[in-house]
């Protein structure tokens, strides 16, 4: 990718993170009430622009970072779609990523 292209997409991240961060703070649902699934979309889009910042910040990839990001799209995504197992994908992601064998 051209390198001023990759730059100008991350500066539009950059901007997009900045407005659902503050959107997602504004939000005044808090877990159980009605509107909670709409902030939970605030913060799914928050965590996939996260991806985008991962995805384009280096030249490679950085796996431990995409294995984070991935994590947290997974787990909040399981709200949306709870009969796909989402959650236990991420479980098992995080254990094989996070936790020291024992």
């Amino acid at each position: 990718m051209n390198e001023d292209i990759r730059q100008e997409i991350l500066a539009i991240g950059q901007r997009a993170h900045s407005l659902t961060e503050t959107a997602y703070q504004q939000h005044p649902a808090t877990r159980n009430d009605p509107d909670w699934l709409s902030k939970q979309g605030i913060l799914l889009a928050d965590m996939s622009l996260h991806l985008l910042q991962t995805s384009l910040h280096q030249e490679t990839v950085s796996s431990e970072e995409l294995k984070r990001n991935l994590y947290s799209i997974l787990t909040i995504s399981e709200q949306f779609l709870p009969e796909h197992g989402l959650k236990e994908c991420a479980d098992r992601l995080y254990q094989e990523t996070f936790v020291a064998p024992t």
